[in-house]
């Protein structure tokens, strides 16, 4: 709540001005009180009182009293007040978040059933539920730590990898958290916005509280250490960590709502601070409040003639291009309406109803309509419109063309590091399926994607093959089948895994 009140600012603020004349008109024409003084002149208080009539209407609440709040209303919402930035919709709206899990003999203890282990992944695997469609990495340390994941949406690839997880898989024994955070910071740096990191642990090496200190002052990367204890186990190193977070795991939900808490205000503070993303506008709200004020004008005695004069004539010099969508337009604008569409995931109707271009031409992008967006961030002059461009082209499989919508994004805005990376991927994809095509005659004119199908006999030429196809009914993998058709079992796999990164890094 204290980042709302520290970010909030008006984006307009002269509107303010408007609220003099609504001040000045409100006391020119309210109704004075003159009566009091001529009844008590020459008549004791308590008498004047007593034989005054009418009194209390005298203090009721005038018309031109709701006119003045209405007129101060709408100056603030011209006015703009804002908390909050608007984000950038070619990326996941939520923060990413890397799981750091300790995995050693001591969090086998079974004083949490079935463990303290167990436990943790059962709140990881919540956790990774509550946040549907944000993307999460997976970190497994002991005496060395070891990414297991790398960031992603799916949490059916999670959950095999976590139950693989235990103290017999990790090739050295110990507790090295700052060799976890470091991976994990690796991680995160790959990612589009700013994210935050998740210890699961039952206890910290006061010797890592040093490494967890040393993270970058001006944007220190959130720490957030779920204590997989009994309750009211103390771990004093923790306070150690400036800017961290400490939850203690509990049998309900509210530990994961304190950890997401944590995380989205991070997110939050990370994109008030990023001067590339626009203010959210949150004058349209105080539409609501001033809508219920005018439904006072129709009580009878509050009728103000020369208020609707005024009303009448400004709907008559509003612009012919206007909408016609219903009452919803006296109180919103259409890029408003968008704006709400957009975040009801109403994509193909918030591309109809944005005026702004950059807007609409996100929201059509969303909602699977490339080509319409493409024209559209084709017209604009901006860093931010050749990039979105580029992402839907490569949406559309028109790899070269992304290629040069991303160094166009760069050439507008060279300090550019998310056009840099895409414009890696188009020109490797590029490189891809002209290298496919050279070696087999399956390619595709427009690309080959992830469906099609690319025969490689490099390796046997002109040796005679056999392809058993597939039955014609037969469903692709989920993920879940992928894993268990491994045929080793999974901590087999990841102890292979780690052990091959420690002789990596010898």
């Amino acid at each position: 709540m204290m980042e709302v009140f520290e970010a909030f600012h008006l984006i307009r603020p002269f509107w303010l001005l408007a609220i003099l004349p609504v001040v000045t008109l409100w006391y020119a024409i309210r109704p004075k009180d003159t009566r009091a003084s001529e009844t008590q002149n020459g008549v004791a208080p308590h008498l004047a009182a007593a034989l005054e009539v009418g009194g209390g209407a005298l203090r009721r609440i005038y018309p031109i009293d709701g006119v003045a709040l209405l007129g101060i209303l709408l100056a603030s919402a011209a006015a703009g007040p804002t908390w909050s930035k608007l984000p950038n919709p070619l990326v996941a709206e939520t923060a990413p978040l890397v799981v750091a899990l300790k995995v050693t003999s001591s969090m086998e203890t079974p004083d949490l059933a079935p463990s303290r282990l167990e436990r943790a992944k059962y709140k990881i695997l919540d956790l990774i539920e509550a946040r549907a469609g944000a993307r999460t990495a997976l970190v497994a340390y002991a005496g060395t730590a070891h990414r297991v994941s790398p960031l992603t949406e799916d949490p059916k690839i999670l959950r095999p990898l976590l139950q693989g997880l235990t103290p017999a898989v990790m090739p050295v024994d110990g507790d090295n958290a700052g060799n976890a955070l470091q991976i994990a910071l690796d991680i995160l740096a790959t990612a589009e916005t700013p994210g935050a990191v998740l210890f699961a642990l039952d206890d910290l090496n006061p010797a890592d509280v040093d490494a967890m200190n040393a993270r970058d002052e001006e944007s220190p990367t959130p720490l957030v250490f779920l204590v997989a204890a009994p309750s009211g186990t103390n771990l004093p190193q923790l306070d150690k960590v400036q800017g961290a977070t400490v939850v203690q795991i509990t049998t309900d939900d509210s530990d994961l709502g304190a950890i997401e808490r944590r995380v989205r205000s991070a997110h939050a503070a990370a994109l008030a601070a990023d001067d590339r993303l626009r203010w959210d506008d949150r004058g349209w709200w105080l539409a609501w409040p001033a809508a219920l004020l005018c439904a006072l004008w129709f009580r009878r005695g509050w009728t103000m003639r020369w208020v609707l004069a005024l009303l009448t004539l400004s709907f008559i010099h509003t612009p012919t291009s206007a909408r016609a969508g219903g009452w919803i337009d006296w109180f919103l604008t259409p890029d408003q309406q968008g704006r709400l569409a957009f975040e009801d995931k109403e994509f193909a109707e918030a591309g109809e109803l944005f005026e702004d271009p950059l807007w609409k031409g996100y929201a059509k992008y969303k909602s699977g309509q490339y080509e319409e967006a493409i024209a559209i961030f084709a017209r604009l002059d901006t860093a931010e419109a050749a990039f979105a461009q580029g992402m839907a082209e490569i949406k559309s499989r028109q790899y070269r063309p992304a290629v040069r919508s991303f160094e166009t994004a760069q050439v507008r805005r060279p300090d550019f590091p998310e056009a840099a990376r895409n414009r890696e991927v188009a020109m490797a994809i590029v490189e891809y399926v002209e290298t496919t095509r050279e070696q087999s005659d399956t390619g595709e004119e427009s690309g080959i994607g992830a469906d099609d199908v690319v025969f490689d006999n490099e390796a046997a030429r002109g040796a005679e093959t056999q392809i058993e196809a597939p039955n014609e009914d037969a469903a692709p993998l989920t993920a879940d089948q992928w894993i268990q058709s491994i045929d080793t079992d999974m901590g087999d796999f990841l102890r292979s895994r780690f052990l091959l990164d420690n002789a990596g890094d010898g």
